[in-house]
């Protein structure tokens, strides 16, 4: 967590920032929706390869049933002062299908393979389009550090 006092930042170094974080940080808020059924929203741990946001989850989740019908998704690093918001499409994987760099990276994180449970898991890769990350008022009107898949600055 960061100090309430916001000095202002560059859209380079908003954009090193939110990158330092990807790699660090263990979890990430999902939001998905479902046509019939409305917004839902949970925290999962992610592995960032350097493209895209990987996650895992029960493969009878209410998750993957949204981002199979709807794959529009939006993800959230959990700092309200220090802001990290992404948008893309999710893509869904099986534990057999997901691929071996992925799914080894994902395990060599948690220490958790959820390709050697019993249950069914789904990967799911989000390579975002955009990315807006800020800490409070100043950082607000720029914002966006990654526009249509490009990093800014």
């Amino acid at each position: 967590m960061h100090g309430t006092k916001n000095v202002r930042r560059d859209t380079a170094e908003r954009t090193r920032d939110t990158l330092e974080r990807l790699v660090s940080e263990r979890d990430i808020w999902v939001s998905t929706a479902h046509p019939d059924h409305g917004p839902h929203q949970v925290p999962l741990w992610f592995l960032w390869d350097g493209r895209a946001v990987w996650m895992c989850t029960g493969a009878h989740s209410a998750t993957v049933r949204n981002a199979r019908a709807e794959p529009r998704v939006r993800l959230g690093l959990p700092d309200a002062l220090d802001v990290v918001l992404m948008q893309g499409e999710a893509a869904c994987f099986s534990a057999q299908e997901v691929p071996e760099e992925a799914g080894d990276a994902f395990a060599g994180k948690f220490g958790w393979d959820p390709r050697l449970e019993e249950a069914p898991y789904v990967y799911l890769r989000v390579a975002p389009r955009t990315v807006r990350a800020w800490r409070g008022v100043p950082e607000l009107r720029d914002r966006i550090v990654m526009r249509e898949g490009v990093w800014q600055g």
